[in-house]
């Protein structure tokens, strides 16, 4: 049997660029990971694809996933619902493979609530003048959708403190390799050596 997988779990504010760092992870290509992909109801934006980038959702499809609990985590930010598929993501870890979660913060504290042992990294702006101007800059929102989303934000930073590890995001390299360094060192932990040793010798 092989070493577990990790579950490694990436949020942060709205804006803060948890997409364009994990895409950067992905393409360094020194450790292969899965991209455990969110169900959305929110409209996509250019050049997203369905059933790469979100699988996107009727709001009524969506619900039906929630009554057959068919979901690791979900949860309504600015109107939409967002959420995580759990039998992917339980059969990716078993096999020995990692998976990336890149979700918003209520639903990485659901995640945590189920599945502890995950490692669980806060991506921070450099300040929230910062952050404001990400989110314009990107576009996609009307103002008031702005301001919705920079009031959310300050309600997540203050939930920092229940996650593993902080990562400022002050450049998209140095937040790569911040987080590349803490996955090589959570997979060397010998808590998690012990456990895949355990399970070997019961197998």
């Amino acid at each position: 049997m092989t070493e577990k997988g990790l579950l490694i779990v990436l949020s942060g504010p709205s804006g803060v660029g948890k997409g364009t760092v994990r895409q950067a992870i992905f393409s360094k290509g020194k450790r292969e990971f899965i991209y455990s992909i969110s169900a959305t109801t929110r409209q996509s934006r250019p050049g997203e694809v369905d059933g790469v980038d979100y699988f996107f959702k009727t709001r009524e499809s969506f619900e039906k996933m929630i009554e057959a609990e068919e979901l690791l985590e979900y949860t309504q930010y600015v109107g939409n619902y967002y959420g995580t598929p759990i039998d992917y993501v339980k059969k990716t870890l078993e096999s020995g493979k990692d998976v990336f979660l890149e979700i918003e913060v209520r639903g990485a504290m659901q995640v945590k609530e189920r599945m502890p042992e995950g490692v669980f990294i806060f991506l921070t702006p450099p300040n929230m003048d910062e952050l404001e101007a990400r989110i314009i800059n990107r576009g996609t929102d009307a103002s008031p959708i702005i301001r919705q989303r920079m009031e959310k934000a300050i309600e997540e930073i203050d939930l920092m403190r229940y996650y593993d590890y902080a990562v400022e995001n002050d450049t998209v390299e140095n937040a790569v390799n911040k987080i590349l360094a803490i996955i090589q060192s959570e997979h060397l932990k010998v808590s998690r050596l012990l456990e895949s040793k355990i399970s070997n010798e019961e197998e």
